[in-house]
């Protein structure tokens, strides 16, 4: 679940003039600050209890609020499970055992290895990353259709992670992360990427009412 939740938090993340990672961070922010709400699809490997296996949840996130729900579809182990966000707390919804756990923002960001990270702020890719070094790898494609490979590393870290961002409407597109030796641990694609599409704040917060509440 670190990992994932990590992936999850980075991937919150028009013209050729943009020639710096801080450039196109600046331009994803500035469009993602215009969205009422943002929503999209991650799918791909990851490795997970020690296999590599299918990876699928959704991301919803209404930034101004600081609300965010992830869903997992894949993998079985996590599908059903739900994690919602907020300014103060985190709850994740265990399908198998019917409870939510809750879980001080801060205190969840710590376990999780992500203590300088805002689990709210999905997709502010300037908060995300304020404790990350993040450089410019390569451009590829015309003029209004460039796809910008950035990556982003932990200041007290080792771990590196790619993201792909694409001019035609300043978002992510794909997300990978690197172990300390370069191997790839997880390739994922961010697909069905929408905004305003009329979300609310009670939606992403309703889990079941009849599970057991643990409060940690």
């Amino acid at each position: 679940m670190r990992q994932i939740l990590s992936l999850a938090l980075l991937i919150g993340l028009g013209s050729a003039s943009a020639q710096s990672a801080q450039d196109i961070i600046n331009r994803v922010d500035s469009t993602q600050k215009a969205a009422k709400d943002i929503s999209f699809r991650v799918t791909g490997q990851t490795g997970f209890q020690g296999s590599t296996q299918a990876i699928d949840f959704t991301v919803k996130s209404i930034p101004a609020q600081s609300v965010a729900r992830l869903q997992f579809l894949a993998p079985d182990a996590l599908a059903d499970n739900v994690v919602v966000a907020d300014k103060k707390e985190v709850r994740q919804y265990l399908f198998l055992t019917n409870q939510i756990t809750v879980t001080p923002l801060n205190k969840a960001a710590g376990n999780a290895g992500l203590s300088d990270l805002d689990f709210t702020q999905l997709s502010n890719p300037s908060a995300l990353l304020k404790s990350y070094d993040v450089k410019l790898l390569g451009t590829t494609g015309s003029a209004g259709k460039r796809l910008f490979q950035l990556e982003a590393k932990p200041k007290n870290g080792t771990e590196r992670t790619r993201v792909w961002i694409s001019e035609s409407g300043w978002r992510p597109t794909r997300v990978q992360v690197l172990d300390n030796a370069g191997k790839s641990v997880a390739d994922l694609s961010i697909s069905s990427y929408k905004i305003n599409s009329g979300l609310s704040a009670a939606g992403l917060r309703q889990l079941p009412k009849n599970a057991q509440i643990i409060r940690q």
